[in-house]
């Protein structure tokens, strides 16, 4: 162990000197060596081992000489052993031997086989490669076989082609197939020679004579079918259905031969257009006739003297022919209405028929079946221009004007015509309105086609019916009541002829609300409003003068709700006036038998309001009149009200109103009069004991209460 120590000092010491010396070249202080070898020393210290022979005060050298035998001892023994088994590590060692032997030549197998697959894997690339260059030659061989094939298929001509062409009939289906087949070579053979294709030479002169062919047998055809329209009684319809048939015909012109395509819609709209003026005027000439004989005339105003019964009388004694006029429904709607939903795409008039019965028309029944041919016919040629000749937009519509525009113009001078001459405001505005209606109709079917006349006659038609209103008007407000004769307190003709003449412009506006007409309809009513209160002037009381308003303005609510709805504006103002008036008119006819209880109600709430009701004191002697008054008159009161009532109002359900509501305000203020009564001012008041009890005055009024 002291060797060990030794030793270790030794060396300590000789890398300390080594240190000091390289410090020493390095310029390094030798105090920082120093506490490097203290370190050294003191780790050695540290030991267990040192410690506990220091411990235990050995002799470290002694020791260390020990330790020396005891590991001398141990190798020693050590080589006995390995001596004695010095065979099996023999065999152990031939053993690793051969391991390495066998190793060493799987490694070289290994070697091989790495080798191998590496070539494999070459040659599996290789294939690969080759497997993909002929799998894209055979696609490129398969495409250009397809596009050769086709190609062939395309540019030959079959045997079959050329003789549907030459031979078959244009009608059959066979024709028809070939021809589309040999306008798809034509085109295919015309896009290859701007390639340069030299197949086409070999094809080219076949096709050309085949396409001469094959035009020259459509455009006969063609031709046939349009003459075909020209024969007398001919339904072109037939025709032009089969027409549509042959569409393909036109595509094959157009796509080869323009100037004969050409030529066949030339035709076609010559043919058209002769045709539908010719029809048309023929039957507008002779529907026109089937108008009624006495339609409105210029002085059928709603301001003129109701002549009716006169004309009536005169024709009986005078004149063997029934007349046919009525007044009355140059202002009524009736029945005409109808022409606006039931009547609006029924079946048009035919003349000779109608002839054959005698039957008459109204101007809106001609006008409507006029237009609906019209409409019908212009929607039919209008698609059919569309799918036969193939043309859309303004293409369609110019070719329209061209087989329609003679008719049109025709049309529209007649219409201009026949609407200056008409009178018939009702008339006029129901035509508008069968417009209306067809211009969303055509709009629904997407064609166009008579936009432009529809305004044109609406442009007609509106100012007409402004003019006819305004001749109404003036009528109205030069009428002066005056010179009217006799006047009672009914209704007056000229209010229920503005009555049934708004409820009928209000119920067909309803459908396409137009300001036009609320803004001339404003005005008329203003003036009739203006006519009512010039007539309730002429009577000398103002119960008559209220009868007369309440009965009119009746009237014509009455009719407003019959013929339009229940909620108008004009039903509203109407029946705000009839309430105020009615309102009125029971104040008066109550104010004869009952006026002083009602005045004395009146003033003696006002100075209970005022707060004077000292002032009721000086009333004893004014309400026993009235008690002692009503006591005896009351019963009596009650039935001529009621008589008076009932020969005032010619509307019996308007009249029970009325009096009901009189009765109803009679208990009303018999009520606060006996609130009255019952101030502090009259406690003492011994007439109170004759007052009839509410309850018995309320059972005698009951008695009036309509049983309906």
């Amino acid at each position: 162990m002291m060797a060990d120590l030794t030793d270790v000092s030794t060396t300590n010491y000789d890398n300390s000197a080594d240190i000091n010396l390289h410090l020493g070249e390095l310029d390094f202080t030798s105090d920082f060596l120093f506490d490097e070898v203290d370190v050294h020393i003191q780790e050695n210290l540290e030991d267990d081992i040192v410690k506990e022979a220091l411990k235990k005060g050995v002799d470290l050298r002694q020791y260390s000489k020990e330790i020396e035998r005891d590991l001398l001892k141990v190798e020693n023994e050590s080589v006995q052993d390995y001596i004695k088994e010095s065979k099996n590590i023999a065999s152990l060692h031939k053993q690793i031997a051969a391991c390495d032997t066998i190793l060493e030549r799987m490694e070289q197998m290994l070697n091989g086989f790495q080798g191998d697959l590496s070539s494999i894997s070459t040659e599996i690339q290789s294939l690969q490669n080759q497997s993909i260059a002929m799998n894209v030659k055979l696609k490129n061989r398969q495409a250009i076989r397809g596009e050769l094939s086709q190609y062939v298929d395309e540019m030959v001509i079959p045997e079959n082609m050329i003789k549907s062409i030459l031979e078959s009939p244009v009608t059959e289906d066979d024709f028809k197939e070939q021809l589309h087949e040999l306008n798809h070579k034509i085109n295919f053979v015309k896009e290859q020679s701007f390639r340069d294709a030299r197949a086409c030479v070999d094809v080219k002169d076949i096709l050309e004579k085949l396409k001469i062919k094959a035009i020259a047998k459509i455009r006969e055809f063609l031709l046939q079918k349009i003459y075909a329209f020209r024969k007398p009684m001919t339904n072109y319809q037939i025709p032009q259905n089969t027409l549509l048939k042959f569409r393909i015909f036109n595509e094959f012109l157009m796509a080869n031969e323009r100037h004969v395509a050409k030529e066949v819609r030339d035709e076609y709209v010559d043919t058209m257009s002769k045709l539908y003026y010719s029809y048309f005027k023929g039957y507008s000439s002779r529907l026109t006739k089937l108008q009624f004989e006495e339609a409105a005339a210029r002085d059928d105003l709603m301001g003129v003297e109701d002549t009716a019964k006169k004309d009536i009388l005169f024709t009986h004694f005078f004149s063997s022919k029934p007349t046919m006029k009525n007044r009355s429904t140059v202002f009524t709607l009736g029945n005409r209405g109808d022409i606006l939903t039931t009547e609006l795409e029924g079946p048009v008039i035919v003349p000779h028929a109608a002839a054959k019965n005698d039957t008459r028309y109204s101007f809106e029944s001609i006008f409507r079946s006029l237009h609906f041919a019209l409409m019908d016919n212009s929607c039919r040629e209008y698609l059919f221009l569309s799918d036969f000749f193939m043309v859309s937009g303004g293409g369609a519509q110019n070719l329209f004007d061209n087989i329609l525009g003679k008719t049109l113009t025709m049309f529209t001078k007649m219409m201009e015509e026949n609407i200056q001459d008409c009178y018939d405001s009702i008339g006029i505005f129901l035509s508008s309105h069968i417009i209306f209606r067809y211009q969303s109709i055509m709009a629904k079917r997407n064609i166009p086609a008579l936009d432009r006349y529809w305004d044109s006659i609406l442009n007609y038609l509106w100012p007409r019916f402004e003019h006819i209103v305004s001749m109404n008007i003036q009528s109205v407000r030069e009428c002066e009541p005056s010179k009217l004769g006799h006047i009672d307190n009914r209704p007056h003709y000229i209010t229920r002829r503005f009555a049934e003449f708004s409820a009928a412009i209000v119920g067909i506006n309803a459908s396409y609300p137009n300001d036009r007409v609320n803004r001339v309809l404003g005005q008329l009513q203003a003036e009739v409003e203006n006519f009512i209160l010039k007539m309730a002037a002429e009577f000398q009381t103002r119960k008559e003068q209220l009868i007369f308003l309440i009965n009119n303005y009746d009237m014509m609510l009455s009719v407003l709700v019959e013929r339009t709805t229940d909620d108008s504006k004009e039903a509203e103002m109407y029946r705000d006036l009839l309430a105020a008036r009615t309102q009125e008119f029971v104040e008066e006819i109550l104010a004869p038998h009952f006026g002083g209880l009602i005045t004395f109600v009146k003033d003696c709430e006002v100075y209970l309001e005022r707060g004077n009701g000292d002032k009721l004191q000086a009333e004893e002697k004014r309400v026993q009149q009235i008690v002692r008054g009503f006591n005896n008159d009351w019963k009596r009161a009650l039935e001529s009200i009621n008589q008076e009532v009932m020969r005032a109002f010619t509307n019996f359900k308007n009249g029970t109103q009325i009096l009901q509501g009189a009765l109803t305000l009679l208990i009303q203020y018999y009520h606060r009069f006996q609130k009255i009564l019952a101030q502090p001012a009259f406690r003492n008041l011994q007439i109170k004991h004759e007052l009839i009890n509410i309850h018995h005055v309320m059972v005698e009024v009951k008695k009036y209460k309509p049983t309906f």
